[in-house]
């Protein structure tokens, strides 16, 4: 199978070139991607573990979905596309705040990324695709927050400075 390649971005979401992704995670460049939180009614959100065969943060929890854009993909598109082929459905989605961030794992590699986190709603059940997931549930906001705070090694190390980033935004508007 061939190696995705990830889209090289300047510090204004630029396009300057494709790379491999593990060669991008290798040499910690700046890479565009995309976080896809999906709420209920509710307003809880939907959390997925981990799949425990993945090659970082195996069985942690993070937010709905999220990956990296394809080449000629809108943020929208790869959204919804990674969402079917993670969680089993697809819905609406919306494009919320936008950062760069940084975050180095244990085995060498380093997300250094150019997030866009994109927001949809959903009342179903997924249909988890188990090799990229382990597990999935539905949290409030709150009871998020509070769970990283106290369970910080629980949670892959984006989803924390996402949900932070996230978190603070929204308050910051509501």
């Amino acid at each position: 199978m061939k190696e995705e390649k990830v889209i090289l971005v300047n510090e204004k979401d630029e396009k300057i070139g494709l790379m491999p992704k593990m060669e991008a995670h290798e040499k910690a460049l700046l890479h565009r991607a995309f976080s896809v939180f999906v709420f209920n009614e509710a307003n809880e959100l939907m959390l997925q573990q981990r799949a425990l065969n993945k090659y970082h943060s195996p069985g942690l929890w993070t937010n709905t979905c999220c990956s990296h854009q394809r080449d000629g993909e809108t943020n929208i598109q790869a959204g919804e596309r990674r969402l079917k082929e993670e969680m089993g459905f697809v819905v609406e989605l919306t494009e919320s705040i936008s950062f760069i961030y940084k975050a180095p794992f244990d085995n060498g590699l380093t997300e250094h990324e150019f997030d866009h986190v994109l927001l949809g709603k959903y009342n179903g059940n997924p249909i988890i695709n188990t090799d990229e997931v382990a597990n999935w549930k539905w949290m409030p906001l709150e009871s998020v927050k509070i769970d990283i705070a106290n369970n910080p090694k629980l949670y892959t190390e984006w989803f924390k400075v996402i949900f932070d980033k996230f978190y603070n935004a929204i308050n910051i508007t509501s």
